[in-house]
């Protein structure tokens, strides 16, 4: 189940807006470039779906890809309403996260780890004192490193080719036209 949530929430792809606030149809000069987006912050890299492939592509070279799966799916979780879900959520994620047998564990301060006893009563904000301090370790540590590495650089560099790439083409493309005809 946390699987196919993180893998939803991974996915989701927010609606396109292919027109500005006036009507017309926006440039790719007003819509920032996804990496502008993902550099200007680690909330706006996190908003986006590409965003967080990329970026748990790196915390997976990093060995810390659990950091950004507890937030994805502590998010996922404070939207659960259901008592039922939210209950077996508050579990699975207790066993995966914060347990001391925890498959992927992450690394929160001791006197915050939840009791066991808490999940029988979840709550939307139950696990959002440890969601705040893994978000702040990514922020200060694995986000950072991200805006310098290979795999951040090697994407921007591809963005702005094929930012450029469509006026080579266009240009071609009228070349072509003048000269076979």
């Amino acid at each position: 189940m946390f699987n196919r949530a993180v893998s939803r929430l991974s996915r989701k792809r927010p609606p396109s807006d292919i027109h500005g606030s006036d009507g017309s149809p926006s440039s790719s000069q007003q819509n920032p470039k996804s990496t502008a987006k993902w550099a200007a912050s680690l909330e706006n890299l996190l908003e986006d779906p590409e965003g967080v492939k990329r970026f748990r592509e790196f915390l997976k070279k990093e060995f810390s890809e659990e950091n950004v799966l507890f937030w994805l799916a502590c998010e996922d979780f404070k939207k659960t309403q259901d008592k039922k879900q939210m209950q077996e959520k508050a579990k699975e994620i207790y066993m995966t996260f914060l347990s001391s047998k925890a498959s992927s564990q992450v690394n929160v301060e001791g006197q915050s780890r939840l009791n066991e006893k808490i999940l029988e009563e979840p709550h939307p904000l139950m696990f959002q004192k440890l969601q705040d301090q893994i978000f702040n370790l990514m922020k200060y540590d694995s986000y950072s490193r991200f805006l310098k590495s290979d795999l951040f650089l090697k994407h921007k560099r591809t963005e702005e080719e094929e930012e450029d790439a469509p006026d080579a083409q266009t240009a071609a493309k009228r070349a072509s036209r003048i000269y076979n005809t």
